[in-house]
């Protein structure tokens, strides 16, 4: 009796740990259809255990951005909502107001692509940069958050005048519930520094949030991550931040959970790869895996998040037509 009890214990661990798929949603450094890689549109990779990811679909886009004057598909964030549904935000352009949204059940299909003016109230905002949405099953609302530059309202950084444009971003959130009406957008995260790229996620215990952030200053240059945790995802995140936990020269951090393991994963640009961090004890230390990872070639900022077998499936079928 103890044999075959044990036998099928090992049985159900095999199979739950079978059934795990991760995706990541990115742009391509790669052209394709005569359009640039941060045109081309969406690309999708898939990974079991959260090292090696290979690209669906041939590593050609599933989806060509639509939406915008510049018609830009940059840093794809994927969520998936409570119903199975798949919602998607991006940049759109360099220089407006906007983000890009569309959703799937498969992701295959996508709805009609949608140009959300989030930042209307602010007429003289620079850019909507590396939009996420993460759904909150406290309050069930979902959280959208982007780095913008609103000229003259924060400290600036020393020769900003001089500097990348004179950009100096601070986080700002909506929620929704429906993807149809909309919180007015508010500042939410200033940590006292340039701040972009921000990706928030449940710690493997589930006590907490953790939130990765992208320090942009560039005078003294920083270009590294930075941790903030909070009980409550709709309380906020402390401004007060971690020392750096990553290279410098990286941006574009996506947390994910696999198993009782948190990985970060992020666009080291400056040396043309994908690296990535590890903590085995809920996000308090962090070990630099970027040597045991493997990503597509010519892989930009992305996002991880978790699926199932069965979207893996179709995604599959693509490359047997």
């Amino acid at each position: 009796m103890k044999n075959i009890l044990l036998t099928g214990v090992l049985f159900l661990s095999a199979s739950v740990f079978a059934g795990d798929v991760y995706f990541f949603s990115y742009f391509s450094n790669k052209s394709y259809g005569g359009r640039r890689g941060e045109s081309a549109g969406l690309h999708l990779a898939y990974s079991r255990d959260g090292k090696k990811w290979q690209a669906l679909n041939d590593d050609k886009p599933l989806l060509v951005p639509q939406v915008s004057a510049d018609k830009l598909m940059r840093d794809p964030s994927i969520c998936r909502g409570p119903d199975g549904t798949y919602h998607m935000v991006w940049t759109t352009s360099w220089k407006n107001g906007e983000i890009g949204y569309s959703s799937s059940k498969d992701l295959i299909h996508w709805t009609t692509q949608r140009a959300i003016p989030v930042m209307k109230h602010e007429p003289t905002v620079r850019n909507c940069w590396a939009p996420e949405v993460t759904y909150n099953d406290e309050d069930g609302l979902f959280y959208i958050y982007w780095a913008s530059t609103i000229p003259g309202r924060h400290s600036p950084i020393p020769d900003m005048d001089k500097k990348e444009r004179g950009l100096n971003h601070r986080m700002y959130l909506t929620t929704t519930k429906d993807w149809k009406t909309f919180s007015k957008a508010r500042l939410w995260f200033d940590p006292g520094f340039s701040v972009i790229d921000a990706a928030a996620i449940r710690t493997p215990k589930g006590d907490e949030w953790l939130m990765v952030v992208k320090n942009e200053n560039h005078t003294p240059p920083e270009k590294n991550l930075r941790l903030t945790r909070t009980k409550h995802l709709a309380e906020g995140f402390p401004t007060k931040v971690t020392p750096s936990i990553s290279p410098s020269w990286v941006e574009g951090p996506s947390p994910l959970v696999v198993g009782k393991d948190l990985y970060i994963y992020f666009d080291e640009y400056t040396r043309h790869r994908y690296g990535g961090l590890v903590s085995h004890d809920n996000g308090l230390t962090w070990k630099n895996v970027s040597d045991e990872i493997s990503f597509p070639r010519d892989t930009r900022h992305g996002t991880a998040f978790r699926g199932d077998e069965e979207i893996l499936k179709g995604l599959l079928k693509l490359t047997e037509k």
